[in-house]
């Protein structure tokens, strides 16, 4: 593949064909295997699966909290988490089902005869979770036609930034994070209750862009997943991209120099760049490079790559004299 994919200088001949892009390298640095929790986050975690209270994560974006679930589940040889991704419209009835009322108004105004109220129905992440806890045959009456289930198995629920959420969210699903039920108010209110020994085990994600209530706090297992030191994320980097440098290599030591330079206090920078755009970084420098040994021996690959780490507009002018500063010095 030819790089730059791109020059948009209003010269360039369209191509006959279209380009081959490269494969999105997420998925490698996504890896479920190797991810590396803190000591915290280990006892944290224990502690919540030993007691079956939900473990409430919070720590900056980027930060690796939606990816210790998956972690978790691979590890411990569950299937991928199934994931609820909270929304600002959410309420506590979407964590378990919705129900198409549109879809059944209309069919029942195009004369479309449909007795069948699960047609309308969809589970979502807990209810589904629920749902598998119990053999088919417990809870056939309660499956849409669309709905597999491969028989009784636990799950990994993930409730991913549950602080995105109107205010009552928390509140409204204490009883049901408790006693693992949940109803269907149009199946005649009826109640499906979680086999006790398959409870789902649920991990919840905030930014801490709001305050979550006491109550619901007092349910969970806490743990806020400090920023790594020096030491730590070497370690993250090389085991998660170890294709591209070991944990003491030159490239990967320069690269968290900046880094670190970019996330002092004395940055100025509003949003400080999180280990998720380290990472992406260094594979963009190390793909533009050609794959050189320390692609930051070219100073100007910092600044065409510096979109990766800074995320706005008011940071990018701060961050680009803080990258001359830095270039400045190690010429010295």
């Amino acid at each position: 593949m030819k790089f730059p994919f791109y020059v948009g200088d209003g010269k360039r001949q369209r191509s006959d064909v279209p380009t081959t892009l490269p494969v999105s390298r997420r998925s490698q640095m996504m890896m479920p295997e190797n991810y590396i929790a803190d000591a915290g986050l280990v006892d944290a975690c224990n502690v919540a699966l030993l007691l079956g209270q939900p473990l409430l994560l919070t720590g900056e974006p980027g930060i690796g909290k939606t990816q210790f679930a998956y972690s978790l589940a691979w590890e411990l040889g569950f299937e991928e988490p199934l994931k609820f991704e909270t929304k600002s419209t959410s309420t506590a009835r979407d964590l378990f089902y919705t129900y198409d009322s549109l879809k059944q108004f209309q069919d029942a105004y195009s004369g479309i005869a449909n007795r069948n109220t699960l047609k309308y129905l969809t589970y979502c992440a807990l209810g589904t979770a629920i749902l598998l806890t119990r053999e088919k045959s417990e809870v056939v009456e309660f499956l849409p036609p669309y709905f597999v289930h491969p028989g009784k198995r636990r799950s990994i629920v993930l409730i991913d930034e549950v602080d995105k959420a109107p205010r009552d969210f928390p509140n409204d699903i204490l009883n049901e994070l408790d006693q693992m039920y949940f109803r269907i108010l149009e199946l005649g209110n009826a109640q499906i209750l979680a086999n006790p020994e398959l409870q789902p085990f649920i991990i919840i994600t905030s930014n801490s862009e709001k305050d979550l209530p006491d109550a619901f706090l007092r349910r969970c297992i806490y743990y806020h997943i400090p920023f790594p030191n020096r030491d730590r994320l070497a370690e993250i980097v090389a085991n998660r991209l170890g294709l591209y440098s070991g944990a003491s290599s030159e490239f990967l030591n320069t690269a968290l120099d900046l880094f670190f330079e970019l996330r002092a206090t004395s940055s100025g920078l509003r949003k400080k760049p999180a280990t998720a755009e380290l990472l992406g970084w260094m594979i963009a420098l190390r793909e533009i490079s050609n794959r050189q040994e320390n692609p930051l021996t070219q100073p100007e690959l910092v600044q065409r790559t510096l979109s990766n780490l800074i995320k706005t507009a008011e940071d990018q002018d701060k961050a680009k004299k803080i990258v001359k500063q830095w270039i400045d010095n190690r010429k010295k």
